[in-house]
């Protein structure tokens, strides 16, 4: 994660918004078992769109690596880009590397004056249920 931040970070203001909308377009399909059975995933209501979020965290023997997987409206590209941003920056990596996350990583990006607070808030938000999700996991 902190590699795509400083990618962020790199550029200058005008053209970050222009990376995330790339990040939209590189957001994974759901998995088989997902795909039209939101109802099995976790809705991130501090998003505007409707942003669905489900978090699988191998085993200690595969390093508890976190998957994201994310369902996201074509017609929200800032909201995509965001969900695109975690799925990258958190696949494979080990469940507590994603719990000590700061919770600012979002405002880290330098997106606050290119994107409305409310869009802020659901990234924040669907960093929120990650963790979340990841600490149950791994509770378990």
């Amino acid at each position: 994660m902190a590699g795509i931040v400083e990618d962020f970070q790199a550029l200058p203001e005008r053209e970050r918004l222009q990376l995330l909308l790339e990040f939209s377009q590189g957001l994974k399909p759901l998995p088989a078992e997902f795909e039209g059975h939101l109802e099995k995933m976790e809705r991130v209501d501090e998003c505007q769109s409707p942003v669905f979020i489900s978090v699988d965290v191998e085993g200690p023997d595969a390093g508890n690596a976190v998957h994201l997987h994310v369902s996201a409206p074509p017609e929200a590209p800032t909201t995509r880009g965001f969900a695109g941003v975690l799925q990258e920056g958190l696949e494979g990596l080990p469940a507590q590397v994603v719990l000590d996350l700061p919770g600012d990583v979002c405002h880290r990006l330098g997106l606050d004056q290119a994107v409305s607070p409310l869009r802020m808030r659901g990234m924040t938000g669907m960093l929120a249920r990650v963790k979340r999700q990841v600490r149950v996991a791994t509770a378990a």
